[in-house]
């Protein structure tokens, strides 16, 4: 079959010009320059879950297992294009049907095993086949919620470089879903050898190396000398876990690390007066929401959904929670995403239409509920728990008296998957700069399956079928047409209320040099470096 070549064609020179453009001052690597060597503390709001990119959905989780492990292809830094990583190059067949990758020779694992094609079958298999050997190390959470099992029919190598995806049906952001974490390729013999510990011992051909994991306190990474490419710049990568962002900004004016996650917004006029803090700013690829438990009553009724929608007024929580870096969502989609709909008429603030909705529905008293609130802060939600008692306090206003419930972020998760909440507080930030990572991952009827991206058990027939076919259409015209209809569907139907996005800051010494924001919410590391 003759095949349309995707490849794409960057030259070893062009590709250093890209580098240099995404990079804080050029990328020479010679031993003893300023930007080589040298400790990063990156101070976070959580800890991971676990390291095995294949298991976990947290943001936490990711930032660990980016530094670990390379994908097939990446996103250029700070941007949401793609561009060759462990693959050299790729062509889709006309069909659409395969997609065959050249793969990068020489580089090693970890461990000291060879990176090749039968690596990346391993990678992809274990999650696909259910007769894999380790198919039960499971469950592979982004594998289902990006419905690759109707994507992928099969990974196969045809030599020791050469892979071919063949695909059950054409599927327009396959190859950025490539460049997602789930994606990941780890070492073979590594999980081989440590079965389920590998999530707590991750090996992988990455610019770092694990070292450490102290729970709740840091993970330890250090530089993989023998990395591929030639800008990786730090020695050692630490993780630190400080929960309130008070005290990672106190951290910081120490001098006891060097970059900050999630800065409570009264705090960032202060670091940007200070001169030795620098504070990143981007808009966020991001949605902060309270997602209703369809599969319960009273929310399986959407008049209760509606009402609950106009109980809410956003501009009290922007004003208490997000300040100047947030603002009110009405779509489940961000207003920087291609694809949105900004025709969609949100929810007014109306306590008596709330109320009105809710006699209609049976509630002419209101009922009783539960809220719950994630116990981490995340780009698209700074205070869970501050807005979930500012709802509390306006769902009482229209008689719906609501228990606000919390977890340790680990299990908040997975409760939250297996849909045992009545309502639950979470967000997302897009993996791959496509609609369909959202509204796919988030809101269709396969994902409403437990473990459930879609935590709101939402299954809506014409929703499903609108942006099924949208992700399964070449054409981005059509494509866009069909996910602004989706939009109005989600917005009448009310499975969530879209409460804000937000602008992702990033506070650091003024020495810490190459740093991107990644529209995506990855915190990458390689090609960072510290100013002596």
């Amino acid at each position: 079959m003759k095949k349309k070549n995707m490849t794409w064609a960057i030259s070893l020179t062009a590709l250093a010009i890209v580098t240099a453009l995404v990079s804080c001052g050029g990328q020479p690597q010679a031993e003893g320059t300023s930007k080589s060597g040298g400790t990063l503390v990156f101070a976070r709001a959580g800890d991971s879950v676990g390291l095995d990119p294949g298991r976990e959905t947290d943001g936490e989780s990711f930032y660990g297992a980016t530094a670990v492990f390379d994908n097939l292809v990446e996103f250029v830094p700070g941007k949401t294009e793609v561009r060759p990583a462990l693959a050299e190059s790729w062509d889709f067949a006309d069909d659409n049907l395969s997609v065959t990758f050249k793969l990068r020779k020489g580089v090693k694992f970890h461990d000291g095993t060879d990176f090749n094609a039968d690596a990346v079958v391993f990678s992809f298999e274990r999650q696909r086949d259910e007769n894999h050997p380790y198919y039960n190390l499971g469950p592979w959470k982004y594998w289902g919620y990006m419905d690759m099992g109707n994507i992928v029919d099969s990974v196969e190598a045809l030599d020791d470089y050469t892979v071919r995806f063949n695909l059950k049906k054409p599927e327009a952001p396959f190859l950025a879903n490539l460049a997602m974490d789930f994606a990941a390729i780890v070492s073979p013999a590594a999980v081989a050898k440590l079965g389920e510990n590998f999530k707590n011992n991750p090996v992988g051909t990455g610019p770092f190396k694990f070292v450490e994991w102290k729970k709740d306190d840091s993970i330890i990474f250090e530089r993989n000398k023998d990395y591929w490419a030639d800008d990786v710049y730090l020695d050692r990568l630490i993780l630190k876990v400080i929960p309130d962002a008070t005290a990672r900004w106190l951290a910081l004016q120490k001098g006891e690390v060097d970059v900050i996650d999630f800065p409570s917004v009264e705090d960032i006029p202060a670091m940007k007066a200070n001169p030795d803090i620098q504070v990143m700013q981007q808009e966020g690829l991001n949605v902060g929401y309270l997602a209703f438990n369809t599969s319960k009553p009273p929310f399986d009724n959407k008049l209760v959904r509606q009402a609950l929608n106009y109980a809410v007024n956003k501009g009290e929580i922007i004003t208490a929670v997000y300040g100047e870096a947030g603002t009110p969502a009405k779509n489940p989609l961000p207003p920087t995403m291609w694809s949105y709909n900004d025709k969609v008429e949100d929810y007014t603030y109306d306590p008596a239409k709330a109320k009105d909705l809710l006699a209609q529905a049976g509630f002419p008293d209101g009922f009783q509920t539960s809220l719950w609130a994630m116990p981490v802060s995340r780009p698209y939600n700074p205070n869970a728990r501050k807005i979930a008692e500012i709802m509390q306090a306006q769902f009482a206003e229209v008689g719906v008296k609501t228990d606000i419930v919390s977890y340790e972020w680990g299990t908040y998760l997975d409760k939250t998957d297996s849909l045992e909440h009545d309502m639950a507080m979470l967000g997302w930030t897009g993996d791959n700069g496509d609609p369909d990572n959202f509204l796919w991952v988030l809101l269709s009827a396969p994902a409403a399956e437990p473990p459930a991206g879609n935590i709101a058990a939402w299954k809506n027939a014409e929703f499903t079928a609108l942006i099924k076919e949208a992700k399964e259409t070449m054409d981005p015209i059509q494509r866009n047409a069909l996910y602004m209809d989706a939009q109005l569907v989600f917005k009448e139907e009310a499975p969530w209320i879209t409460i804000a996005h937000s602008v992702v800051s990033i506070p650091m010494k003024s020495t810490v040099k190459g740093f991107e924001i990644y529209p995506t919410g990855k915190r990458v590391f390689r090609g960072v470096w510290l100013e002596k």
